[in-house]
């Protein structure tokens, strides 16, 4: 590396440890093929080729696997997949998969993907790289809609916001503190959602569409994995949750509705307001929130759970807490990523103190020009510079949109600072490709809003 995180000086970027497998490859003589595809309901497919050693198993296999197996990690979290496909070296096919079974140590993913979001076990067929189906990747034609009168509405942990707009317009916007993650009753959450979108329909002579955006993932406008309901129990869950934004269509005499995962309306309120596309929307908050819209300006039905998705490959990386793995975004890019390192930097804090409390802290600090807060937000730089290289493995990128609590003020300046210097010493095709930015008071104040309401097509 050229540029080495101050207070973690032993991450191994993914992106790095990618490059130099495949120099290494090609340097053996080529290697062979492998390809890693998935497969969404509704028919979408994705595919990722790529090579490893040839015959590995002569004395490459272990890297091979933990090469493979790191790719699969990050696709399954960007792109999602009820069905997995490996073709090329059985051995190494074989030893991957083993990785995701209900038992083995990928086991969160394996419930959490397939159980969970695709509600059908994850599942894995072999072939030949020949056998293996093209990719069929689709888009969703959601959003940039502003005629009519419509309700914007975003759910958040602390807070939902629900804004009235008229012909793209906002006429009328509020923020009303809630604490829905613990409520075990649904009609908490459906009653304070419903009161959300009275209280902008009192401003508008009428409704024709209504949109949101929330944390999580939703399918068809279903929830499927939600931290919002995470006090519901899984019985209530599956009668007045699961379909709940179904129910208040209904309620709503059946206009236009649709809700999607926040991170995708960041990265759409982005596109809008800048007019540009090929945009990654990365919020750093309570975790690492994703949005994408790709070049055409159209966002995807893949999942963006970056959070959850390796960027640090040493073997002693940070470890999720939920899922139970090594070197996930979650660890460095939101409030948990300085949480971890203040005490490297020598800032102790009592452990009842929360990670929010403590970022606080941290950018009181950094206000003060302490040189210790300085350190935080220059690792989270340096970590993020390396990461959007990794991203750009991935994604087809020409903007990202750098936003959340963690990035505000001083310190948000000094993670995109040094995450643009990695870029030029390091990625300097990159660095003429990509543009990082924030977004501006007026995009902060009622991009997401316009964004959301913007979702839903007008019926004829």
């Amino acid at each position: 590396m050229k540029n080495q995180p101050t207070l973690d000086p032993s991450f191994v970027p993914a992106v790095l440890w990618n490059r130099d497998f495949q120099n290494r490859v090609q340097q053996s003589g080529g290697g062979e093929p492998f390809v890693i595809v998935l497969e969404r309901p509704g028919g979408s497919i994705s595919r990722f080729d790529t090579r490893i050693f040839s015959d590995p198993e002569v004395g490459q296999l272990g890297e091979c696997v933990r090469y493979v197996e790191r790719l699969l990690k990050f696709l399954l979290w960007q792109r999602g997949g009820a069905i997995i496909s490996l073709g090329g070296n059985r051995v190494v096919a074989d030893q991957v998969a083993a990785h995701y079974q209900p038992a083995a140590q990928r086991s969160f993913d394996c419930k959490f993907i397939g159980d969970q979001v695709y509600r059908q076990p994850l599942t894995f067929r072999f072939g030949s790289v020949d056998e293996m189906p093209a990719a069929r990747e689709t888009t969703i034609q959601l959003g940039r809609h502003l005629d009519g009168c419509r309700i914007g509405f975003d759910l958040g942990g602390s807070d939902r916001k629900s804004a009235a707009v008229i012909d793209g317009e906002v006429v009328f916007s509020e923020e009303i503190e809630w604490d829905p993650y613990f409520e075990n009753d649904p009609e908490y959450h459906y009653r304070g959602i419903n009161d959300s979108l009275k209280r902008a329909a009192e401003k508008l002579p009428r409704v024709d569409a209504i949109g949101g955006s929330a944390a999580g993932v939703y399918v068809d406008n279903e929830v499927r994995v939600a931290s919002l309901f995470r006090g519901v129990s899984e019985e209530d869950f599956e009668k007045r949750v699961r379909r709940m934004f179904f129910d208040l269509k209904k309620e709503w005499n059946d206009v236009p509705f649709e809700v999607v995962n926040d991170g995708e309306v960041t990265a759409l309120a982005g596109a809008m307001s800048t007019g540009a596309n090929g945009v990654l929307g990365v919020a750093m908050g309570t975790s690492e929130a994703v949005g994408y819209v790709n070049p055409d300006g159209h966002i995807t039905p893949w999942l963006n759970e970056l959070a959850f998705a390796p960027v640090d490959y040493r073997d002693q990386a940070p470890v999720d807490e939920w899922s139970g793995d090594h070197g996930c975004g979650a660890q460095y890019f939101c409030q948990q990523a300085v949480a971890r390192l203040a005490p490297v930097a020598g800032l102790e804090y009592p452990d009842e103190m929360g990670f929010p409390e403590r970022l606080i802290e941290v950018q009181k600090l950094m206000k003060e020009g302490d040189s210790r807060a300085a350190d935080i937000y220059d690792t989270i730089g340096t970590c993020f510079g390396y990461s959007i290289a990794h991203y750009a493995d991935f994604y087809e990128i020409e903007n990202v949109l750098v936003l959340g609590r963690v990035t505000s003020g001083e310190g948000g300046e000094r993670i995109i600072s040094n995450a643009e210097a990695v870029l030029a010493d390091e990625f300097p095709d990159l660095n003429e490709k990509i543009s990082l930015r924030t977004p501006g008071e007026k995009e902060k104040r009622h991009g997401q809003s316009i964004a959301a309401a913007s979702l839903p097509a007008l019926e004829n």
